[in-house]
C-alpha cells in the first residue's frame, strides 16, 4: 500500500482545514435570492446542484442570522420504508424548544408512537384510526402543527433525491396548508430521476411556486478566489489557476480537496522552478517561498480526479482502518458502530481509531456525535475500490448483523434487501425485498412499492409461482404508484409464458390493459382488458374490468350500444361479486357514461352516488369519481356542477396520498378556469402539465388540445396548428376517440379562421366519421357547428342543413346544453341566408342559458355573432338594429379584451369596420403594442439567452413553450439590429425597458 510522503510543515493543512468550511465564494445572486425566500414565509426552495458543488454551505449561509429555529432532516438512500423519516429527525431535534405539553394541541399526540424519545413533550398519543390514509393524513397535520408552534422555522431537507414517498407527499401538503412562519429549504442533485414523487409533490402546491435555486460550478475567476482564500496567498498565478480549474471542473467540493492533499504532499521548501511565481507568506497562511505554478498540481488528482484524491487519502491509512472504512462505505453514509464491530470482528476500541484515523484523513466529518462520510463521493470511491470478493463477503456480514440485531418484527427489510442482492444471495434479496414492498404498501406508499417489486420480479429463474405473486403486487403498485412504464415489459413478458395459470393470466392482463391506458395506448390497453376476461373468474375483477369497458371515450372502434352492454354485464357481476369497491366501482363508471351520453336523469344518479356513505369511506375512489364526473359535466356545458365537483375531487385528492390523479385534477381545473373565462397564466399551466405528461400521458392529449385552442385564440395560429396536428396524430395513434374527435373540431376551426373553409370541411368531416360511429353525438356538436361555418361560407347551405339535421336527431334525448347551443347556432347559420334579423333573435335563449352556466367566451363568441347578423341587416346607421349589433359587438370586444384573445379581437374589430361601428379607445382592452421596442417578456427572454442559457433551459425557467421562446429571441434581435445571439448581451445594455409597460403584446 502508498503512503502520503511526510508534510515538512503540517501548519498549512491545519490551518487549510479550518477555513474550508467557512469559505463560501461567489453565490451573491443565489444567496440573496435564497435569504429573500427565506425571509418571506410561506416559502419554499429547491436548492439543486451536482455533488460537492456546495449546496449545504449555501444554505448554512443562507440561514446565518436567521431569527427562528433551524431544523435539519437528511435523506439517506438506504433509508427504511418509514414515513416522514427526514423530518421526523428534524422534529426530533427541535423537541426542546416546545412549549410545555399541556399547551400544545392534542393533535400532536399522533406523533407520539413515531417520536418515543420525546413522547414526555407531547401530548397523550392518540388512538389509532382504522383506515390508513386517514392515519396518514393526521400524521401529516400532526406535523404541521408541531412546525406551527415553534413559530419562525426554517426547515431543512438534504439530498431530496432520496427522500421516501411519505415526504414527498407531506411536502405537497405543506404546500396546501402551509404554516404561516414556515420556510422549507430543500436540496436535490440535478438528473435524479423526477417522473418522479418530488416533481409531483412540488407541482401541486397552491401557494406561490417554488423558488429554485440552481448552483452550479465555479467559474475560474472564482476557483481562482477560493483557492486564495483557501491557501492565504493573493494573487495566484494564472498558470496555476487555470490549471486547478481544468482540474476540478470548479467543484468547491474537489478544489478544496486537492488543495488538501497539495497542502500535505507539498515540501516547505521545494527546489527552484524557472517558471514559478514565488509566493511570500501571508499572515498564518501558506509556507514561505512556495512556488506556484501549473507543474505543482502535475501529480495530483483531476477531476475524473477526485477519485485519486480520495483513493490517496485511504491509501494512507493502515489495513485495519481501511477494512474498517470498506464496512462502513457497505453500511451507506452514516455507518453505525456496533453494526461495523459485528461485520469486522473488532471491538469498539478498534473501530473508534478506524473512524478516527478517516476523519483525521478527511475522508469522514464529525455531526451530532457520529461519524459520517464527508460526502457521497468519498463513499463511492472507498466502496468501488473494494475488491468484489471482498465487496459481496462484506454485504452478507451487514444483512447478518442487521438481522441479528433486531427482533423479527422491526427488522430493517429495505436495508437486508439491498445487502442480500449485494451479496449474490438472490433468494434473500427477493424474500426481503417483498417484504419492503409489503411494508410500503402498508403505509400507502405504492411507488416505492412498485420500486423493489421491480428488481424482485427481475432476479432470473425464480419459481414460476413466485414470480406470478410478485408479477401480481407489481401490477397492483403500478397503476397508483405510476411506474407504469416500467412495469408493462415485465407484465408482457410473463403473458408470453403459455404455461401462466388462467387466473393469474387474467389478473395480469387486466393489469396491463390499465397501465396501457394509463400510458395513453389507450386502444391496446382496451384490447388487452378484453382478453382478460377470457380468465377473470374472480367476479369483482371481471366487474371492474368491465366497468373499463363501458367507459367510451378510449376506445375508436366501439359503438355506444357496446358500451351500454358492457355497463350492463358490469353491474350484473358486481352486484354478484359482493365487493362493496367492485360495486363502487361499476356505479362510478356507469354514472359517468350516462352523464357522457346526456341521458336524461343522469344528475339524479350523480347525487345518488357523491351522498352515498360507501363512496365517502373509499377515498381513492371518490376521488376517480369526482374527477371523471368533473370532466363529463364540463363537457356537457354544466360549469357550476363541473367546479363543485372538481373541489371536492381536490379536496379528497389532498387528503387520500392519490398522486396519480394530481395531474388530472389540474388538467381539468386548468379546464374549468378557461370555461369560466378566467385565462390569467393559462398557457403557463398548460406547459408545467406537459412538462410532467410521463406520469400520466393519458392526460398528455387534453393538454396539447387545449394548448392548441388557446394559442389559437390568442392569435398564434402557427404555433396552434402545430400543437393541434401533433395532438390529433398522437390521439389517432393510440385510438383516443374523444380526444381525437375534439381535436378535429378545433383544427377544422383553426382552418375555417385563417380562410381555408374547404380545409376546415374535410377536417370535420374527418372527426364526424368517428362521431357516426360511435354514436355519441353531442361529442359531435361542436364538430357539426365548424362544419356548419365552414360549408356557409362555402355556399354550401344544402349540405349544412342535412348535417344540422342529422346533429337534431343524435341530440332528441340528450341533456347537454352546449351541443343544444351548437344546434342552435346552426339552425342560425341557415336562417341568416333568408333573414339576418330573425337569425339574431333566435339565439336570444342560447345567449341566456349559456350566461346562466356562467361560459364567458361562449356567450362572447354569441354577442360577436349576433353583433355581426344584426348589423348586417339593419335599415341604416341610424336604426335600431344597428344601434343593437354595434353594442352587441362592443360586449364581445371586451370580453375578449380581458381574455386576451388576439385572434378574437382582431376579428371583431374587422367586423366593427366593415360595419362602420366605432372601435373604442383602447380598442381592445387587450395587449399593449411596444413598437420597435422590446416588451418586459421579449427582454427577459433575451437577457437569459444573451447569458448562455439555451431555449430549453429557458422554456423551463419561465415556463413557456421553447417556439415561444424561439420567437422572442428572433423578434429581439430584429428590434435590437443584431444577426446572432452572441450579440444579445451588448446590445441589451443599450436599451432601456418601455416605462410602465406590461407583458403583453399586440392583439
Amino acid at each position: 500500500m502508498s503512503h502520503s510522503p511526510a508534510v515538512a510543515d503540517p501548519a498549512p493543512r491545519a490551518r487549510l482545514s479550518a477555513q474550508v468550511s467557512r469559505v463560501l465564494v461567489g453565490r451573491t445572486d443565489e444567496l440573496t435570492t435564497l435569504r429573500t425566500a427565506i425571509s418571506a414565509p410561506p416559502s419554499i426552495v429547491l436548492v439543486e446542484g451536482e455533488a460537492g458543488v456546495g449546496k449545504s454551505r449555501l444554505v448554512e449561509e443562507a440561514l446565518h442570522g436567521f431569527a427562528g429555529h433551524r431544523l435539519l432532516g437528511q435523506c439517506d438512500a438506504l433509508r427504511e420504508p418509514f414515513p416522514l423519516g427526514p423530518v421526523l429527525d428534524a422534529l426530533r431535534d427541535a423537541a426542546v424548544h416546545l412549549p410545555p405539553a399541556r399547551r400544545l394541541s392534542p393533535l400532536l399526540g399522533a406523533l407520539v408512537p413515531l417520536l418515543p424519545e420525546i413522547a414526555d413533550r407531547l401530548p397523550p398519543a392518540l388512538d389509532p384510526l382504522p383506515d390508513q390514509r386517514a392515519e396518514r393524513h393526521r400524521l401529516f397535520r400532526a406535523a404541521a402543527a408541531f412546525l406551527d408552534t415553534l413559530g419562525p422555522v426554517a426547515l431543512v431537507l438534504e439530498d431530496l433525491h432520496w427522500s421516501d414517498q411519505g415526504t414527498w407527499e407531506f411536502l405537497a401538503f405543506l404546500g396546501a396548508h402551509p404554516p404561516a412562519g414556515l420556510s422549507i429549504v430543500l436540496s436535490r442533485r440535478p438528473g435524479s430521476p423526477l417522473g418522479s414523487p418530488l416533481a409531483e409533490s412540488l407541482s401541486r402546491l397552491r401557494t406561490r411556486p417554488p423558488v429554485r435555486v440552481s448552483v452550479p460550478p465555479l467559474t475560474r475567476v472564482e476557483t481562482g478566489r477560493l483557492a486564495s482564500t483557501l491557501l492565504g496567498t493573493e494573487p495566484l498565478p494564472e498558470a496555476f489557476v487555470a490549471e486547478l480549474y481544468e482540474r476540478t471542473g470548479g467543484i468547491p467540493f474537489v478544489v478544496e480537496e486537492v488543495l488538501r492533499d497539495l497542502a500535505e504532499r507539498l515540501p516547505a521548501t521545494p527546489e527552484a522552478d524557472p517558471d514559478a511565481v514565488s509566493s511570500p507568506e501571508p499572515a498564518g497562511g501558506w509556507p514561505a517561498n512556495t512556488n506556484l505554478t501549473a507543474h505543482t498540481l502535475a501529480g495530483l488528482a483531476v477531476p475524473n480526479g477526485l477519485r485519486d484524491v480520495l483513493t490517496h487519502r485511504l491509501d494512507g491509512l493502515d489495513e485495519r482502518a481501511q477494512e474498517v472504512l470498506g464496512a462502513a462505505a457497505v453500511l451507506g453514509l452514516v455507518p453505525d458502530e456496533r453494526t461495523l464491530a459485528t461485520m469486522v470482528g473488532a471491538d469498539r476500541g478498534e473501530i473508534a481509531r478506524a473512524l478516527a484515523g478517516a476523519l483525521a484523513a478527511g475522508l469522514l466529518y464529525e455531526r451530532d456525535g457520529r461519524c459520517r462520510f464527508r460526502h457521497a463521493l468519498a463513499r463511492q470511491v472507498v466502496y468501488e475500490a473494494l475488491p468484489s470478493p471482498n465487496r459481496r463477503w462484506l454485504h452478507l456480514r451487514a444483512a447478518q448483523a442487521l438481522e441479528g440485531d433486531q427482533d423479527r418484527a422491526a427488522r430493517p427489510v429495505a436495508q437486508l434487501a439491498h445487502h442480500y442482492r449485494h451479496a449474490d444471495l438472490p433468494a434473500e434479496f427477493v424474500r426481503h425485498a417483498e417484504a419492503a414492498a409489503d411494508l410500503a404498501v402498508g403505509q400507502g406508499d405504492d411507488a416505492t412499492a412498485a420500486g423493489y417489486l421491480l428488481e424482485a420480479v427481475g432476479v432470473p429463474e425464480l419459481p414460476r409461482p413466485l414470480r406470478v405473486r410478485l408479477a401480481v403486487k407489481l401490477g397492483r403498485a403500478a397503476i397508483e404508484g405510476l411506474a407504469h412504464a416500467e412495469a408493462v415489459p415485465v407484465l408482457e413478458r410473463l403473458l408470453d409464458d403459455d404455461r401462466l395459470p388462467a387466473r393469474a393470466r387474467g389478473e395480469l392482463r387486466l393489469t396491463l390493459g390499465r397501465l396501457l391506458r394509463q400510458q395513453g395506448q389507450a386502444e391496446r390497453g382496451y384490447a388487452e382488458i378484453e382478453r382478460s376476461l377470457t380468465d377473470l373468474v374472480n367476479p369483482g375483477l371481471r366487474a371492474r374490468a368491465l366497468a373499463i369497458l363501458a367507459a367510451p371515450n378510449t376506445a375508436v372502434g366501439r359503438r355506444l350500444d357496446e358500451h351500454l352492454a358492457r355497463a350492463r354485464e358490469a353491474r350484473s357481476a358486481a352486484a354478484a361479486s359482493g365487493d362493496p369497491q367492485a360495486v363502487l366501482a361499476v356505479r362510478s363508471a356507469y354514472t359517468s357514461l350516462e352523464l357522457e351520453r346526456g341521458a336524461p336523469g343522469a344528475w339524479l344518479l350523480v347525487d345518488e352516488l357523491l351522498g352515498d356513505p360507501a363512496l365517502v369511506a373509499s377515498p381513492r375512489e371518490q376521488a376517480r369519481a369526482c374527477v371523471n364526473l368533473a370532466q363529463a359535466a364540463l363537457q356537457a356545458g354544466y360549469l357550476d356542477r363541473a367546479e363543485g365537483l372538481l373541489l371536492r375531487g381536490q379536496e379528497v385528492v389532498d387528503q387520500a396520498d392519490y398522486p396519480r390523479l394530481a395531474a388530472v385534477v389540474e388538467l381539468v381545473g386548468v379546464l374549468v378556469d378557461r370555461a369560466a373565462g378566467r385565462w390569467t397564466g393559462l398557457e403557463d399551466r398548460l406547459h408545467r402539465l406537459l412538462r410532467r405528461g410521463s406520469e400520466f400521458p393519458a392526460a398528455d392529449l387534453d393538454v396539447r388540445l387545449n394548448l392548441g385552442t388557446l394559442l389559437t385564440a390568442y392569435g398564434r395560429v402557427d404555433e396552434a396548428e402545430g400543437w393541434l396536428r401533433e395532438m390529433v396524430d398522437l390521439a389517432r395513434r393510440a385510438g383516443a376517440v374523444w380526444p381525437l374527435i375534439a381535436g378535429r373540431a378545433a383544427l377544422a376551426r383553426l382552418l375555417l379562421g385563417n380562410g381555408d373553409p374547404a380545409g376546415a370541411v374535410a377536417e370535420a368531416y374527418r372527426g364526424l366519421e368517428l362521431v357516426r360511429h360511435k354514436g355519441i353525438w353531442n361529442w359531435g356538436a361542436d364538430t357539426v357547428q365548424v362544419a356548419v361555418d365552414a360549408l356557409a361560407a362555402l355556399d354550401r347551405l344544402d349540405e349544412a342543413a342535412r348535417l344540422t339535421d342529422e346533429l337534431a336527431d343524435g341530440l332528441a334525448l340528450a341533456e347537454v346544453p352546449i351541443a343544444q347551443a351548437r344546434l342552435a347556432q346552426c339552425r342560425a347559420v341557415l336562417l341568416r341566408a333568408h333573414d339576418p334579423d330573425a337569425a339574431a333573435a333566435l339565439l336570444d335563449p342560447t345567449r341566456v342559458e349559456l350566461a346562466r352556466l356562467g361560459l364567458v367566451a361562449e356567450v362572447a363568441r354569441l354577442d360577436e355573432i349576433r353583433g355581426d347578423w344584426w348589423c348586417a341587416g339593419a335599415a341604416g346607421p341610424d336604426s335600431a338594429g344597428q344601434a343593437r349589433g354595434a353594442q352587441s359587438l362592443r360586449d364581445a370586444l371586451t370580453v375578449y379584451g380581458t381574455l386576451g384573445a388576439g385572434a378574437d379581437i382582431a376579428r371583431v374589430c374587422r367586423t366593427m369596420r366593415t360595419h362602420r361601428v366605432a372601435i373604442p379607445y383602447p380598442w381592445r382592452g387587450g395587449r399593449q403594442s411596444y413598437g420597435d421596442a422590446l416588451s418586459p417578456r421579449e427582454r427577459e427572454v433575451a437577457t437569459l439567452a444573451a447569458r448562455g442559457r439555451t431555449n430549453q433551459e429557458i422554456a423551463v425557467r419561465l415556463c413557456l413553450s421553447r417556439r415561444t421562446v424561439e420567437s422572442h429571441v428572433a423578434n429581439a434581435l430584429r428590434k435590437l439590429g443584431g444577426q446572432s445571439r452572441r450579440e444579445l448581451a451588448a446590445l441589451i445594455d443599450r436599451t432601456d425597458p418601455v416605462p410602465g409597460a406590461t407583458d403583453l403584446e399586440p392583439g
